[in-house]
């Protein structure tokens, strides 16, 4: 089980004992560009999924507040993402979150490879109620760094996504609405002639109205090479 903890814009804390984590793909509100999605990952041997939008189970230890990610390989990347946090009280929290993915193993499916990597959250958040009237607005951002150069990768906001409210809604239905629970939202597009393969990860989920914004980084590190 993972332990977290997010910082309140009042200066109050939210500690959260992990106990479900899912992560939503092919999330798209407009499920026409999600279908061209699908479509251009079948080219590249990503199996299709069976329905959309998707939940993927992943493993409640993947949730972390983190710097640092070590991975086996050099085709791994992340994705820029909002995540709703169900706290101890019930009370929804809502920050900033990359799912630091497996792109080899996404090939022979996407579950396995969601499971491969973390969902690295941010360590502040927002109450979901204090933004609810202006989700559509959030932006989100990523970018990657390849030595000394920082790249922008992402850029677009919440509007994209099936909204809080309705996973939310999903979670609810399926009896899973329970604290502990975090739920990652799935991602925008990312630029085209831009490497992911990036040595760092940099996410940005900001609030226009009022200027505030939730800030996580790591660096992606290598494993050691293995014996045997």
């Amino acid at each position: 089980m993972a332990a977290l903890t997010f910082t309140l814009p009042d200066g109050t804390t939210r500690d959260v004992d992990v106990v479900q984590v899912f992560n939503a793909g092919y999330a798209g509100r407009r499920q026409q560009d999600v279908a061209a999605h699908v479509a251009e990952l079948a080219e590249l041997g990503v199996p299709a999924p069976s329905t959309t939008p998707a939940l993927y189970p992943v493993s409640p230890y993947l949730a972390q507040q983190t710097e640092r990610v070590a991975v086996q390989h050099g085709r791994t990347s992340g994705e820029a993402e909002w995540a709703l946090v169900v706290a101890d009280d019930g009370e929804v929290l809502l920050t900033a979150a990359c799912d630091h993915t497996d792109r080899a193993l996404e090939v022979h499916g996407v579950a396995w490879s969601k499971n491969a990597g973390p969902d690295v959250l941010a360590r502040s958040a927002w109450r979901l109620e204090d933004v609810a009237d202006r989700i559509d607005a959030l932006t989100l951002k990523a970018w990657v760094t390849h030595g000394a150069e920082e790249s922008a990768l992402q850029s677009g906001t919440a509007a994209e996504l099936l909204t809080p409210h309705y996973w939310v809604e999903v979670l609810k239905e399926r009896g899973q609405f329970v604290p502990g629970t975090v739920l990652i939202s799935g991602t925008i597009p990312m630029a085209e002639g831009i490497d992911q393969f990036a040595e760092r990860w940099r996410v940005e989920l900001a609030d226009p109205t009022t200027g505030a914004s939730i800030e996580l980084a790591y660096d992606v590190v290598p494993l050691p090479a293995p014996i045997g």
